[in-house]
């Protein structure tokens, strides 16, 4: 049964009825089989649920450059991607392109074989003289190269243990009621048996395609391409998503290549009158306004669809997969517009407003920032309202841990602490943006100086810290940076209010689009793909999250530490008071934040006496939980539990403690397993003090002071919007300088290189001068 169905699928009678039938179709306002939910996916995070899948490969996608011949390596990555979304119990479909060009390329093997022989015994010798291929005809090369194709398939799926069964199809069948219904029970028989359908169009009888009125119609779509097959498919059994392939990233708002082209994230029905199409593909026979109008029509019947690039060989190798997975690949085709502008728009605004931003007075901005600072105390109780809501949340859900919804929760005084805070970077904004850092007079009147500015576009991607939102913008503002802020869905409610805060204050001066809160449902990877949107980004939260952005965000620098494995050494010659009061603030004063001891490292001298007693007797009354390093446990009988690696951030009431014979020792273990970021010596010896703080290569390194003080707020930069342990640009917690990079400003008077070579006039000074020294009236005749 299950082959004459095929059969009856493939058989086609050419003729005139072909476009009398279409028409009649379009006339009679015949629609496709509908779905039974009819609604297609609003949101990429939505394509997750995707159970029945078409992918269109386009020609260019499967075929080489020169059009004559498959792109293996390409295919077998596509093939990958498809197995293992079949094998996940997705049930996938394949409508493919390239029985044409890997028949050209077996034909024109043959023909040359063939003219090679002849020739030949016809010279009696073996010398090939000029030979001029014919002009292949395309049905011609399509049938000679269906079988091959299919074989191809079959061999690489049957690698991932995946059956595929091979259907040809033209726009005849579609028309046909008893057709359609075979080829729509034969497809759904397939899918029940775990088989791959592999779908093209029959190309070795199918007639010319005649021109596309039809798809300007809303009920019915003619088969003249593989976009408009794939689409008429996908519609027809249902499909949850198309994906279509093609040799371009997915649609623009203008031609690919011109200047002003941008790549749209997601289109709408309605906004194709807002486009231009550039040039079809080199192959193929479709254009980006046949595939474009193809995924319209499957939006309309209930299908989503992506419109993505197969041939790029970065992304070709998960582009299937990532898609699916609801990343920001290609260009999605939603019927759900946004009530707001797209994180993309948001962007843009933001950079506008923020240039305006750093062009204003230092006494503006500052005026800014003293406005946020008051209505954190004016608007105190819708503030802690919101917050409220936030918190029953969190707690209901029964998902956050005690530290996490301690970060959550604000208070009075947590708010005043804030809004105390913020007035100390107004104060400390006036002299930021524009500050001259070096002044250099070049030549007589060629002034050469380097000026402090703007870092562009920060991104600050936060959770459950709803005050990192006030404190990163009142930074961003000192520094005449825009801002996008991505916090975390648990303090919606929060963010969402201290964001029209902070957009309030910037009212006061016309800048209020400077900072952007992202509230769509932009995945944290997709935001980090934004390189030629953003200068920086800044994670505030957990390792994981910290780490999860330093690997996604390949092109745009990452400000920050992905670990806070802080270390305090007890050294021998230390105060006993000075060590219990530094060790309980370090450990237990707030477990979960980064500057918070994680390890204990110990003197050997300092075991079995009375101070190393109190230390435990003080971290048992605390509640800490001791893990034993492999030397402390080697020197105890009954041990606590034995840690598992010395490179543990515990994040708790717990850390490890671990023997070491010296400070170098101390200083090599640090090294080894530290995360450069705070460590700290207690000792009465100055001179082992010193050696400690030279010797240590962390952001931060203290002498008789508790871990907890490497934080922007206690070392009076107002606040912080994070601690880095990177090497370049800022280290240790990052205020107002870490958001501020320079450029080089030249004055001169007519001045060319030339001036200065062999032959020229004039004669290089390079001359320090005063940083204060104003250089107006300085200008000097040659």
């Amino acid at each position: 049964m299950l082959l004459q169905r095929l059969s009856l699928c493939s058989r086609l009678s050419v003729g005139p009825k072909s476009l009398q039938t279409s028409t009649r179709s379009v006339s009679q306002g015949k629609m496709p089989l509908a779905r039974a939910h009819g609604k297609s996916f609003a949101h990429r995070s939505e394509l997750r649920q995707a159970k029945r899948i078409v992918v269109k490969l386009g020609s260019a996608v499967v075929t080489r450059g020169d059009e004559c011949g498959l792109a293996l390596g390409r295919l077998a990555s596509i093939v990958e991607q498809v197995a293992m979304l079949q094998n996940q119990g997705r049930e996938m479909m394949i409508v493919t392109s390239g029985a044409v060009a890997f028949g050209k390329q077996r034909l024109r093997h043959e023909i040359l074989l063939s003219q090679s022989v002849r020739q030949a015994l016809h010279s009696g010798q073996n010398q090939l003289k000029d030979m001029s291929l014919p002009v292949l005809e395309a049905r011609a090369c399509a049938a000679a190269g269906q079988s091959g194709l299919m074989a191809l398939y079959e061999a690489m799926f049957t690698q991932y243990s995946t059956c595929t069964a091979q259907i040809l199809v033209t726009n005849l069948d579609f028309h046909d009621d008893q057709k359609r219904r075979n080829l729509n029970s034969t497809l759904h028989e397939l899918l029940r048996m775990n088989i791959v359908p592999i779908i093209n169009t029959n190309d070795a009888v199918v007639p010319p395609p005649e021109p596309n009125s039809d798809l300007q119609g809303v009920n019915v779509i003619s088969i003249k391409d593989n976009d408009s097959l794939a689409a008429r498919l996908a519609v027809e059994m249902r499909a949850d998503l198309l994906i279509a392939l093609s040799d371009v990233e997915g649609l623009y708002d203008s031609p690919p290549g011109t200047d002003d082209a941008k790549l749209l994230d997601t289109f709408y029905p309605g906004d194709q009158q807002s486009i231009t199409y550039g040039t079809k593909s080199r192959v193929g026979i479709g254009g980006m306004e046949a595939k474009v109008k193809a995924a319209l029509w499957a939006l309309q019947g209930g299908t989503s669809v992506v419109i993505a690039n197969g041939t790029h060989p970065k992304v070709t190798g998960h582009v299937i997969t990532d898609i699916v997975e609801g990343k920001k690949v290609g260009t999605f085709f939603s019927e759900v517009k946004p009530a707001g502008p797209t994180v993309e728009q948001q962007t843009d605004m933001a950079r506008t407003a923020g240039r305006t931003l750093a062009s204003l007075l230092p006494e503006q901005r500052g005026e800014i920032i003293y406005a946020m600072a008051d209505l954190l105390t004016e608007k105190r109780e819708e503030i802690l309202s919101a917050n409220k809501k936030d918190l029953e949340f969190a707690i209901n859900s029964g998902r956050m841990a005690a530290s996490m919804l301690k970060r959550l929760s604000l208070s009075p005084s947590k708010l005043n602490s804030l809004a105390i805070g913020l007035r100390q970077i107004a104060v400390s904004s006036q002299d930021s943006v524009g500050r001259v850092l070096r002044r250099t007079r070049v030549a007589n009147n060629l002034d050469l100086e380097q000026i402090t500015v703007p870092i562009g576009v920060l991104l600050v991607i936060f959770e459950s810290r709803p005050d990192c939102l006030p404190q990163v913008s009142a930074l961003a503002v000192a520094s005449g940076n825009a801002l996008l802020l991505k916090g975390g869905k648990e303090a919606a409610n929060t963010n969402r209010i201290l964001h029209e805060l902070a957009q309030e204050a910037l009212s006061v001066h016309n800048v209020r689009d400077a900072i952007q809160l992202v509230s769509t449902r932009e995945e944290v990877e997709d935001l980090c793909r934004l390189e030629k949107m953003i200068d920086l980004i800044i994670p505030r939260g957990s390792s994981q999250l910290v780490r999860d952005i330093q690997r996604a965000a390949k092109g745009i620098p990452v400000l920050g530490h992905s670990e806070g494995i802080c270390h305090v050494y007890v050294d021998h010659e230390a105060s006993i008071d000075k060590v219990l009061k530094i060790v309980r603030d370090s450990k237990c004063d707030y477990p979960a934040a980064c500057n918070a001891m994680e390890t204990l490292l110990v003197h050997r001298d300092v075991l079995r006496t009375p101070l190393f007693d109190q230390i435990i007797d003080m971290l048992r009354t605390e509640q800490v939980k001791i893990h034993a390093g492999p030397r402390f446990a080697s020197y105890l009988t009954f041990s606590p539990s034995e840690v598992k690696s010395l490179r543990t951030e515990y994040g708790d009431l717990e850390c490890c403690i671990e023997v070491v014979d010296s400070m170098q020792e101390a200083v090599d273990h640090i090294h080894k397993y530290g995360s450069s970021h705070t460590d700290v010596i207690i000792t009465e010896n100055e001179e082992t003090a010193e050696q400690f703080l030279q010797l240590v290569d962390s952001a931060c390194v203290f002498w008789n002071a508790s871990s907890r003080f490497a934080d922007g707020y206690r070392f009076g930069l107002g606040a912080e919007v994070g601690i880095s342990t990177a090497r370049i640009h800022a280290r240790g917690p990052v205020g107002l300088e870490g958001l501020l990079t320079t450029k080089w400003v030249l004055r001169g008077d007519g001045h060319t290189a030339a001036d200065f070579s062999e032959q020229g006039s004039m004669k290089f000074l390079h001359e320090n001068l005063p940083v204060a020294q104003p250089l107006t009236g300085q200008r000097t005749s040659n």
